[in-house]
């Protein structure tokens, strides 16, 4: 084992693995581990200038060995950023400390590490890579799980569970699933996974075990504070602040699955009007374009688009219309989209992802999923995500006119007036619209429906 001070940062390297943790951030530093010859230069969420920090690093070497020998042996070393000290023994074992108490350890039971009550015989490191072919690796970090802590966070997921603790998370954005890997501890420190990659997070009673699907390195954040507010405000320091939306953006928002032409669109904003309830915002939100990837509007059925647009500024609406990003084999774009390798290739090129303004996805109309939003707009302001909303009353029921449907929409509205944004929007039940007559079958992509 060899350590060296290079910088700011504290690094060593024992057989084909090197670390290095730097000082990132107030009371915070960042480590990586890689089997490469060198690090990547991808910063990934860390993406924010971070001010020159003196850390404080120690390397301990063996007593009564000749310090001026470069082959002497060390025992341990540390590093200290503020109130966050990181202590690395003779094995290469890390443990973590916030004003001297300790807070996480490396989950490692192998030959090789100094002493330890279980069996060495078990073989499982802290931090563990297993070759892919192609080049990169399928990596895991393990830590010693506490007993009692509690773990917040992590963005948004579909279950009741406001503590962690003894939960497994998909790292993957799904519809209704946004994945943000940032998780605050009961202990006081707050940990960014900082991997773009798919993988998955395990809170378990016995160990915690984070997993990158594929990476050229580990990459993790960490940083420590008195409470939540201030380990968030360490975090974004770092990561980056949402900006302030428009306060003009922050009132009733009215869409549904879908309005099918313009003189419906402009009917429910005139009623709006006529009943003397202000509507900021309409979204044209699916399907009034010909094709995905026409990324126009279909003009036998909107033919004036911006009459309707200044028709519904001045009675003070904002318009929002959705651009979808899947590009139809039939669309007048797709050849040379193709032509030019401009369509995304991935696993998950299904999967929904949101930008700063993030809601939950098309959710089921029920009194168990209201609980669910609830629990998921606290995880994700505490993953720093302040501007998040839900589909009021739930995306999908089968029978608006269904009493306890009404019941749950009334109690729906009352928590949706506490969320930054007040949004209607869903596909309500009995489907017993008639179809345009003169649209064309090979334009629809499914049923019609409100």
């Amino acid at each position: 084992m060899k350590f060296w001070k290079e910088n700011q940062s504290l690094m060593w390297k024992h057989q084909y693995e090197t670390v290095c943790i730097t000082p990132w951030g107030q009371n915070a530093l960042r480590i990586r581990a890689t089997k490469f010859p060198n690090f990547t230069s991808q910063d990934w969420a860390l993406e924010e200038p971070v001010p020159d920090t003196s850390a404080d690093v120690s390397i301990e070497l063996n007593c009564g060995e000749n310090t001026q020998n470069p082959d002497v042996s060390i025992t341990n070393a540390s590093i200290t950023n503020g109130r966050l000290c990181i202590k690395v023994d003779a094995a290469g074992i890390m443990t973590f400390y916030r004003d001297g108490q300790r807070i996480l350890k490396e989950y490692h039971r192998d030959y090789d590490q100094p002493s330890c009550r279980q069996s060495r015989c078990l073989r499982i490191r802290g931090r563990a890579y297993k070759a892919i072919i192609g080049g990169d690796y399928e990596m895991k970090l393990r830590f010693e799980s506490t007993d009692g802590e509690k773990i917040y966070g992590m963005g948004q997921y579909q279950q009741s569970y406001l503590d962690l603790k003894g939960c497994t998370l998909e790292l993957a954005q799904r519809n209704s699933q946004t994945s943000i890997p940032f998780a605050v501890s009961s202990l006081g420190y707050g940990f960014l996974w900082n991997h773009p990659g798919v993988g998955n997070v395990v809170f378990g009673r016995n160990y915690t075990e984070w997993e990158a699907k594929a990476a050229k390195q580990l990459d993790y954040w960490i940083t420590v504070d008195d409470n939540p507010a201030k380990i968030l405000q360490n975090y974004t320091e770092v990561t980056g602040r949402t900006p302030m939306i428009d306060k003009a953006l922050l009132g009733l928002w009215q869409c549904k699955l879908r309005y099918r032409t313009q003189e419906e669109v402009l009917g429910v904003a005139r009623k709006y009007k006529e009943l003397g309830i202000a509507l900021d915002v309409i979204v044209i939100d699916f399907f009034h374009w010909t094709r995905q990837g026409d990324w126009k509007f279909d003009a036998e059925y909107w033919p004036d688009p911006k009459a309707m647009c200044d028709e519904l500024h001045a009675m003070g609406t904002k318009v929002v219309v959705s651009v979808w990003p899947t590009v139809d084999k039939k669309s007048e774009n797709f050849a040379e989209l193709f032509d030019r390798g401009l369509l995304i290739q991935t696993e998950h090129g299904s999967s929904q992802k949101y930008a700063s303004l993030l809601w939950s996805g098309d959710i089921p109309s029920t009194f168990e999923s209201l609980r669910d939003q609830m629990i998921a707009g606290l995880h994700m302001g505490l993953a720093g995500i302040p501007w998040w909303t839900t589909d009021i009353g739930g995306f999908m029921t089968d029978d608006a006119a269904d009493p306890d449907f009404r019941e749950l929409l009334l109690r729906w509205f009352e928590f949706a007036v506490f969320t930054p944004i007040l949004r209607m929007h869903g596909d309500r039940g009995p489907h017993d619209i008639p179809t345009i007559s003169f649209m064309r079958a090979d334009r629809l992509c499914s049923v019609l429906r409100r």
